[in-house]
């Protein structure tokens, strides 16, 4: 008895097959899912080149001359940048400083601001922007063109770094220049030579400050390129310093004891009056417990 086939009306494509093999490749449609993150993704694209004045073209759109589409890219962005100075102005007002000194800011100054100002578009780093022209009409000198140029460059990504080490600066008594504590170094000597710490760091990583992040403000020219070894501190003379919000005594408990620290560029610093500090109690009881071992401590 005979058999009838069915016949499929749907042939299935079979590229490279061959006779006698049973490995066939079947033809299928993408998934339905990536179609949809692709045009998911276009839109974003397409959102963010419509912020700078740049449309995609429409088939029944109505065809716009070159001349006409520079007329409306220098439009949106002539917007987008009155809108960034107002913002920015409305930061510099709700920061004002009450106290502040009789002479103006430099014009040359204050129009060099006005050109960086205006190309910053992210609201962090907006108030970050109205905070040094608060501090500056306060205080004329606090701010240079050259950290207006690098503050310019940096990302929120960057400004969060900077903030989280900022965070962990330490002071010197009369000195002004922030420093990122990490231990100390003991030169070779009799009392050396029966002590086991002789060279003792802290890894900021554990504290939110990895080394890829040091590096990254080191090349923003925030923080100086290698570590500085202080110079050799009193056994008999205390030193005294404000560490991540507390303040310290050190005396060295045997000769050619120093610090070993990172110190901030005059850049960096500058910009280190901006942050508002949070004070970071695990990293304190670190460097307590780290410099104990070499340091008597108040």
């Amino acid at each position: 008895m005979k058999i009838g086939l069915n016949h499929s009306p749907t042939p299935i494509q079979i590229s490279g097959t061959r006779s006698g093999s049973n490995n066939t490749a079947v033809t299928s449609p993408p998934p339905v899912k990536n179609k949809v993150n692709k045009q998911h993704n276009q839109k974003k694209i397409t959102k963010w080149f419509s912020q700078a004045g740049i449309q995609t073209s429409y088939k029944n759109a109505k065809p716009q001359s070159i001349d006409d589409k520079v007329r409306i890219k220098t439009q949106i962005l002539a917007r987008r940048k009155i809108a960034n100075l107002e913002n920015i102005l409305g930061r510099a007002l709700d920061f004002c400083l009450e106290d502040g000194k009789e002479e103006s800011i430099d014009p040359d100054w204050f129009f060099s601001f006005v050109n960086m100002a205006e190309e910053i578009f992210s609201p962090a780093m907006q108030e970050l922007w109205g905070k040094i022209f608060a501090v500056e009409t306060a205080k004329p000198g606090s701010f240079s063109l050259k950290t207006l140029t690098l503050l310019k460059q940096l990302t929120q990504k960057d400004a969060h770094i900077f903030r989280q080490a900022v965070n962990l600066t330490s002071y010197k008594k009369g000195e002004s220049t922030p420093r990122l504590l990490i231990g100390y170094y003991q030169k070779s000597n009799i009392w050396s030579f029966f002590n086991t710490f002789k060279n003792k760091q802290l890894n900021l990583a554990e504290y939110g400050l990895s080394y890829p992040d040091l590096l990254s403000l080191m090349d923003l020219g925030l923080i100086h390129h290698s570590e500085i070894e202080s110079g050799e501190l009193s056994t008999s003379t205390q030193t005294e310093w404000r560490c991540a919000g507390t303040k310290l005594r050190l005396a060295a408990k045997h000769q050619g004891t120093t610090l070993l620290y990172y110190k901030f560029t005059p850049t960096g610093a500058e910009l280190c009056k901006l942050v508002n500090k949070q004070k970071l109690d695990a990293y304190t009881e670190a460097i307590l417990s780290t410099l104990g071992r070499a340091f008597n401590i108040e």
